[in-house]
This record gives C-alpha cells, structure tokens and sequence, in this order.
C-alpha cells in the first residue's frame, strides 16, 4: 500500500515540473509573451518609420509631378536654387543686419542692385551695381 501513495506524489511532482518548464517556455522561451512583446514594439518603430518614409515619398513625387507639367515650378526652382532673373527684373540683395548699439546701426542698410543684362549670354558675369 505504501506504493501507490508514492507513484501519485512523484506522478504530482512531475507534472509541476512539465507545468513549471512550460510556464518558463511560454514566458521567457523563443516565441514567448517577452519575445512577442520585443516584436511588437520593433514593428511599431518600423511603422512610423514607413510612415514618414511614405510622406517624404510623397512630397517628392508632388515635386517632380509639378517641375514634369508646370512652368512655374521650374521658374521658382531656378530663381531659388540658381539665382535667376528676369529680363524686366531688379534684383536687391540687403545684406546683414546690424547689431542694435553699433554704429552702423544707425546708418540705412546700401541693398546691392543687379539689373538683369538684356543679352544675357554677353553680360552675364558682370559685377552687381552698389547704389549709394
């Protein structure tokens, strides 16, 4: 009689033992609710990275629409990135801004004028003009 006692105690004491080894699986164990949670947080960072991804990638497929069909785009391109103007334009570049207390303060600001050449191809690396 004193067999059957001892087979249903180490019959216990193995399945705590099963029930302890998958509780350490499925919490700490490949697949487990830490690695789950560590790929959760990985594809949250990967979605906001696409996400701003997507929205440079739009932006920029707004500008390349916009300089394939527009004229304008192209004009505002070419006077922002390469200095360009027009043949009827006046061109005033002010220069600095002067510290409150300095001398120079207190003097009007002398904008550089550029006047655009009629011939451009001739007088293209001319000087600007100051005007006093």
């Amino acid at each position: 009689m004193t067999a059957a006692p001892s087979l249903s105690r180490t019959l216990l004491w193995l399945a705590a033992a099963i029930f302890v080894v998958l509780q350490l699986s499925l919490w700490f164990g490949e697949g487990g609710v830490r690695d789950v949670h560590r790929l959760k947080g990985a594809v949250a960072l990967q979605q906001a990275e696409n996400l701003r991804l997507r929205q440079r990638n739009d932006v920029l497929e707004a500008e390349v629409n916009d300089l394939k069909t527009g004229h304008a785009a192209i004009e505002e391109r070419a006077r922002l990135d390469l200095g360009m103007i027009k043949d009827d334009e006046t061109f005033y570049l002010v220069t600095g801004k002067a510290l409150s207390g300095s001398a120079t303060a207190r003097m009007p600001a002398t904008p550089a004028v550029v006047h655009a050449p009629k011939d451009s191809a001739s007088e293209s690396a001319a000087e600007p003009e100051r005007q006093p």
